[in-house]
């Protein structure tokens, strides 16, 4: 920021600041470009998403759509001015309830909630709503932050550091909580080097096209500010992302066919000055091939063939199977059948991806955000044709993931860029070229039949679900094998057959979202369940009650549940509240005619971690001569929590409190391979590698002081202190020889859930651990408009431990707001629904309140029994809206989301039927 008079001035959190003589530039862009203020986020550049919010004259405006002579003399203030009591308060109060997840939007929601209560000191939660329903948030499920905007006015303290030895279990407030609520995190779009070139892609218009570039090196002449072009004949490497054949199958840049809308198949790298250059110019001649998109509903059908395959245009499938699920069928007293069909859904984190890279001698790094660094490392040094150890992934903060950013994208992009230049570079997508060029959750659509006995007793069940890839493969494999193993849901399924697939087409990449299809597959299982229950005419959660798994139970691929099975325990916990609710859902129809009220119910169970494939996870622990405790961490926190929780799980394995902790990573330079953020297996699996590192540090501490197992540790400066009945040994770190890494003491351990493979009938042991969940809907539809209202929505999950309570519940309330989305609005279309404003995601208003139950039944495998959580809780919300829905009115969704029309159109089918009976 500078001072001169002969330049335009804002007042910026109270200082005079001068800039460019740029008008009708952005004021997001201004703040952040020339001023600094990177607090000020950049989320959609439409004023969709609010994440650029901040003050003009105390009044909050989106950054991105006020031009910067609008803010000449006013008072612009951003998160770096929120200095005063009340705005400590807030930052607090966000801290105190987790209101600050990934934390991307958290400095709009700040900027929001500071305006509100400078007007309304002790807001309403309705006032708080409507307040901050500008700003979206992808992660938080917004409940948590209305909570904390309504509790602002108190001075509650801060959340005490737990004792030693008693972190497991407690409400720690996020351990990098204050940089999300102070505006200091950094996130991928925040930081590059000086002078860095800014790279742009073009990106094929077309869903299938062949094409042609036109002359290259005198466009470059013509165009001021071209640094450089690249296409995939510059690609030193394997033009591919992903190193496992035969799926890694998605290149760089395409060489001469586009499969997908929004393909990458140039870069463009721009001086600084000329980053916003126009590209409409760019030399590439398109040949639209034959493609049958149906754009109406985001699918393709009988898509060309991209690969070579004695199935044509299959790309893989799982299949599991497990007695005789035909002759169950033939001979059933009660069975159901039917089908679904679900659309294209984008991740719609509020971070575009975006990144910089730049040469450090002979090594490639690349800082960015992202869900897997190790495995981003090693693809892009593939691509680059170097050897691992000279590429370096720095993560940054993420602002949400959700599966999406496990795909490389970006990366190799940028790293192109600074490889082939020698320059630093920076990259930052558009909110519609990120909707465009990235993964989405696979459409599906799925047919079941299922069967029961007289007394209600499963007895068999087939599957079959086609889940659309797109042009390439990303984790369709993944989505192909989990599903079968998943589609029976919790329960006992004694003759069962499941099928899954995945398909290629010409439509958006299909990659992992939160569930790697298992939500998909729920919807189908859970919809039948209960009209099979109708059917039988037992009560929907008896029903479900009646054939949930136990432990000693055997689950359709022959794995023994030896222990810790919660889904029991999580069904019984809803059955007060079901009682009543159908008490009042039955009072309330009797006296309604329009609006009728549904209650509905959905179970789910999920392994965490890779489906019967290798899944370690590494941590390494040192304690410093400086006498703390530094905790290597290579997992990415995507707002899920996993910097918190880890470091719970190692202080109490080790003995040490966590004040005495320091947390570096991820960082493939400085940290071990933790694996990949997805299947929500950092808790259990780099938990357990936690704990496992923890007491071997804690085990080497004791063997060099000689002590028992029951004594104790404490950190006194630089000493570090043994007690024994009585006796203090004192070890004065500083006089330690240190090892290589630097440390007085240090553990490194790895842990690989034990599973198996899974044979030609899919019998094996897939997973390790399995999480359990149910939930319970109650709703209003407006049966003449088909507009559903969601009253509330409670969620009892088994955990095995909660490590951290309010984080556990964040999570629960953040996926059930992804899978309203899933149930009632998100359909991406290619070419249509490309930006925030036309692609519709939960606010504020459309998530209702949400009661979390948090059942512990201790798994025997996971870290101090824990499991995951983070991929469950999504699975059963929207069939148990489907249910309400079904339950209010009689209605039957069969192809999702359930936006009013369908919903009216299934209301008006059920009348019909029920006429012609």
């Amino acid at each position: 920021m500078s001072l001169d008079t002969t330049r335009p001035m804002l007042k910026i959190n109270g200082s005079p600041v001068s800039i460019p003589d740029a008008p009708l530039r952005r004021l997001s862009d201004v703040l952040r470009e020339e001023c600094g203020m990177k607090s000020v986020k950049v989320g959609c550049d439409a004023g969709d998403c609010g994440a650029c919010t901040v003050l003009l004259d105390g009044k909050p405006v989106c950054a991105c759509l006020t031009p910067v002579t609008q803010a000449v003399g006013a008072e612009i203030t951003t998160v770096e001015g929120l200095q005063d009591p009340l705005a400590k308060r807030l930052q607090a109060a966000f801290l105190r309830h987790g209101a600050a997840q990934c934390g991307i939007c958290t400095p709009g929601m700040l900027i929001a909630a500071i305006a509100l209560l400078r007007d309304e000191p002790r807001p309403t939660p309705e006032q708080a709503e409507e307040a901050l329903g500008g700003v979206l948030c992808r992660c938080t499920g917004y409940r948590k932050i209305i909570a904390a905007v309504c509790d602002a006015h108190t001075d509650a303290p801060a959340t005490p550091m737990p004792a030693t030895g008693s972190a497991i279990g407690a409400r720690v407030e996020r351990l990098d909580g204050q940089r999300k609520v102070d505006g200091t995190d950094v996130f991928g779009a925040d930081d590059w080097p000086e002078g860095a070139l800014i790279v742009r892609a073009i990106r094929s218009p077309h869903h299938h096209a062949d094409f042609i570039f036109g002359d290259l090196t005198a466009w470059q002449a013509a165009t001021p500010g071209v640094a450089a072009i690249f296409t995939a004949a510059d690609v030193p490497g394997i033009n591919r992302f992903g190193v496992i054949p035969p799926f890694a199958d998605q290149p760089m840049l395409a060489g001469s066919r586009a499969r997908f809308r929004g393909e990458a198949v140039a870069l463009v790298a721009l001086e600084p000055e000329h980053g916003q250059t126009s590209l409409d110019t760019f030399p590439v001649s398109w040949q639209p091939l034959p493609d049958t998109l149906d754009e109406a509903a985001g699918q393709a059908a009988d898509a060309p063939v991209l690969h070579d395959t004695r199935e044509g245009n299959i790309l893989t499938q799982g299949f599991v199977k497990s007695g005789d699920a035909d002759a169950a069928l033939a001979n059933a007293t009660h069975i159901i059948e039917g089908s679904i069909r679900t659309s294209y859904v984008e991740h719609a984190y509020i971070e575009p991806e975006a990144g910089a890279a730049w040469m450090d001698g002979d090594t490639l790094v690349i800082q960015t955000c992202t869900q897997a660094p190790v495995m981003d490392r090693d693809d892009t040094a593939a691509m680059m044709a170097l050897p691992p150890e000279r590429v370096r992934i720095i993560a940054t903060a993420t602002g949400g993931g959700f599966g999406s950013k496990l795909d490389v994208s970006l990366h190799p992009l940028v790293g192109l860029a600074a490889l082939k230049t020698g320059r630093p570079a920076r990259m930052v997508y558009t909110r519609t070229e990120s909707m465009q060029s990235t993964t989405k959750r696979h459409p599906a659509t799925m047919t079941a039949r299922i069967c029961a006995d007289v007394q209600g007793n499963i007895v068999g069940m087939d599957f079959q679900g086609d889940f659309n890839t797109g042009a390439y493969a990303s984790w369709g494999p993944t989505v192909a094998n989990r599903v079968p193993v998943h589609a029976s849901g919790p329960y006992r399924v004694p003759h069962y057959r499941a099928l899954g697939r995945a398909i290629h087409t010409n439509g958006p990449v299909s990659g992992a979202f939160r569930g790697f299809g298992v939500p998909q597959a729920a919807i189908m299982q859970e919809t039948l369940f209960d009209k099979l229950a109708d059917s039988i005419g037992i009560d929907r959660l008896d029903f479900r009650l009646r054939n949930a798994y136990r432990d000693g139970d055997v689950t359709a691929t022959g794995q023994l549940l030896k222990g810790g099975v919660g889904i029991i325990d999580c069904l019984e916990a809803l059955q007060p509240v079901w009682e009543a609710a159908k008490a009042d859902a039955s009072a309330w129809n009797a006296a309604n005619t329009t609006i009728k009220r549904g209650i509905g119910v959905a179970s789910c169970w999920y392994g965490c971690g890779n489906t019967s494939l290798p899944n370690p996870s590494t941590i390494r622990v040192g304690i410093s001569a400086a006498g703390r405790v530094v905790l290597h961490q290579g997992a990415s926190d995507i707002g899920q929590g996993s910097n918190t929780v880890i470091t719970q799980i190692c202080a109490d394995a080790l003995g040490l409190p966590l004040n005495a902790f320091d947390l570096i990573g991820p960082d493939t330079a400085l940290t071990p391979d933790a694996g990949k953020t997805s299947a929500s297996r950092q808790t259990y699996v780099t938990g357990k590698a936690a704990e496992k590192s923890g007491r071997a540090l804690r085990a080497a501490i004791l063997r060099h002081a000689n002590a028992g197992e029951n004594a104790t540790l404490r950190m006194e400066g630089t000493s570090l202190n043994v007690e024994e009945d009585g006796d203090i040994r004192h070890i004065p770190l500083a006089t330690l020889p240190l090892d290589p890494n630097g440390y007085a003491f240090m553990a490194e351990e790895t842990y690989d859930p034990p599973t198996t493979t899974l044979d030609e009938n899919g019998q094996g042991i897939p997973y390790a651990v399995y999480g359990y969940g149910a939930q319970l809907v109650v709703l209003d539809v407006d049966t003449a408009l088909g507009k559903v209202h969601l009253h509330k929505i409670i969620a009892a999950h088994d955990v095995g431990r909660a490590i951290n309570p309010v984080l556990a519940e964040g999570q629960i309330e953040g996926g059930i707001a992804q899978g309203i989305g899933l149930a009632l609005m998100e359909e991406y279309i290619p070419g249509r629904t490309e930006n925030l404003h036309d692609y519709l995601i939960p606010s504020i208003g459309d998530v209702p309140d949400i009661e979390s139950i948090l059942i512990e039944k201790p798994d025997p495998e996971g870290p101090f029994g824990a499991k995951g959580l983070g991929e469950h809780v999504l699975i059963p919300t929207a069939p148990a809206i489907l249910n309400a829905i079904r339950h209010a009115t009689g209605a039957e969704i069969t192809h999702l989301p359930a936006l009013p029309h369908r919903v009216k159109a299934a209301i008006d089918r059920a009348r019909a039927t029920t006429v012609a009976r």
